[in-house]
């Protein structure tokens, strides 16, 4: 709007964009026009940043942070990689759009990336423009393969703010919009918080596998296409599964015909350590879902990556679904350079051996000296801190120390992701040794100063 051109200190808006801006020129005009998700508009104070480079992000003051939030836990490849920053812009100067219906080279040549690291049965990939859709279009598919209706997921999810993705999201922003039908939700295995009075993995899972089992019983096998599970939940606390979980759940997928739908949006591409969380599992899902660090939110991106199995039911049926920018040419660009990338730098290599020799003998130490760390958990870059109030009773902090706790982490350097009573240790992929230090330090000297 014109109007708030004013909120800027230039008037005339063409010459706005060389004015060095504040802080606070970028919020004051962030709220002027910008309507935030989860978010009560009156209340919010965004972060202004400027720019970024690997794991390191600016604001418009000259103040520097460590991003060990990864925005929203996607550049795994870090900020502004040269390989994908160059990549986009040499496709935008070849064929900068062009429809889904097309044949095109840098599309069919992404897929094939994504292909090569996926599970031999895996056949095709369906792109879509982040990873609600994906979860969304896996969904229809798994419906229309079985001729079924219903969807198991776990109450510890999220899966996107979609139509049914939402509502098979089993935490609190499911509630307000239950609007798609066919939806089951079950708890999965949480030891430290355990829903079944278990006191080992083993019995976790065996316990959690039984309730599953007497859930698929009671809803009717012949009623469920689907069981959707993120194979790490993210945003509901970083939950590794206990042995043997994932691959009791595929059991009991093919025991009832079911499609196993493994949500890695935010699990995947190096996040674990692995290309993909579930290659450390012995388990092959049906189809596969991502977007995020495929090229860490570059370009939207993801999709669905098919089993030959359920390709083949669309092979003379119609899918009924699409979308104007499935596989838009900058996307696809920018996710055959990450590969590549991921590739000639070993950077999920990197991620396993950060996670393993650095951030979890880290963490470990800070859960000795600080009391109010009730557990650690997490693999290669991805890691939360369960936060308590004292850890006999396990009684989560509340929402006003996690407020403290991040003004701290701010003041201190370091841009983290909180969630309810966690801390989320989730680095881009490419972090060094040293960032890492750097961080274990603040985190340090946060927890130290949080006690004072």
């Amino acid at each position: 709007m014109v109007a708030n051109q004013a909120l800027l200190p230039a008037a005339d808006a063409k010459t706005s964009a060389a004015v060095s801006l504040s802080n606070a020129d970028v919020v004051a005009l962030d709220r002027a026009n910008v309507f935030h998700s989860w978010s009560a508009q009156k209340s919010l104070n965004p972060m202004a940043i400027a720019g970024g480079s690997g794991s390191t992000v600016w604001d418009h003051d000259g103040n520097t942070y460590l991003d060990f939030s990864s925005q929203l836990v996607n550049t795994n490849i870090g900020h502004q990689h040269p390989k994908v920053i160059a990549a986009i812009a040499q496709q935008a100067t070849t064929l900068a759009t062009v429809a889904p219906a097309a044949a095109n080279h840098v599309r069919a040549t992404a897929a094939a990336k994504i292909l090569s690291h996926a599970p031999a049965n895996m056949e095709k990939v369906f792109f879509t423009n982040g990873g609600a859709d994906a979860n969304e279009n896996a969904i229809r598919m798994a419906r229309l393969h079985t001729g079924r209706d219903k969807v198991l997921s776990r109450y510890r999810s999220y899966h996107g703010n979609t139509g049914a993705a939402i509502v098979a999201t089993g935490d609190w922003r499911r509630i307000p919009n239950e609007y798609s039908r066919g939806h089951v939700h079950v708890f999965g295995p949480y030891l430290y918080r355990s829903e079944f009075w278990a006191e080992t993995p083993e019995q976790e899972t065996e316990r959690a596998l039984h309730h599953l089992r007497r859930v698929i019983q009671a809803e009717g096998p012949q009623s469920i296409a689907a069981i959707l599970l993120e194979t790490v939940p993210g945003t509901a606390g970083i939950l590794v599964p206990t042995p043997g979980y994932l691959e009791g759940v595929r059991a009991l997928c093919d025991e009832y015909g079911i499609v196993m739908i493994l949500d890695e949006v935010m699990a995947g591409f190096g996040r674990t350590g692995d290309w993909f969380a579930f290659d450390a599992f012995n388990v092959t899902p049906d189809l596969i879902t991502f977007a995020k660090g495929v090229n860490s939110g570059y370009v939207p991106v993801g999709g669905v990556i098919i089993s030959g199995d359920i390709a083949a039911t669309f092979d003379e049926r119609v899918f009924p679904g699409g979308l104007t920018y499935s596989g838009h040419p900058l996307a696809a660009a920018s996710v055959v350079a990450s590969i590549e990338a991921f590739e000639e730098e070993d950077i999920v290599g990197n991620a396993a051996r950060i996670g393993r020799d650095h951030l979890e003998p880290g963490l470990l130490a800070l859960a000795e000296k600080h009391g109010v760390i009730g557990e650690v958990r997490g693999r290669g870059v991805f890691w939360a801190l369960e936060l308590v109030q004292d850890r006999d009773s396990r009684t989560p902090v509340n929402a006003e120390y996690m407020g403290r706790l991040k003004a701290e982490l701010l003041r201190l350097g370091l841009l983290p992701f909180l969630a309810d009573n966690r801390l989320h240790v989730v680095p881009p992929a490419v972090v060094t040794a040293d960032e890492v230090k750097q961080a274990l330090a603040i985190y340090d000297q946060a927890f130290t100063a949080m006690t004072h």
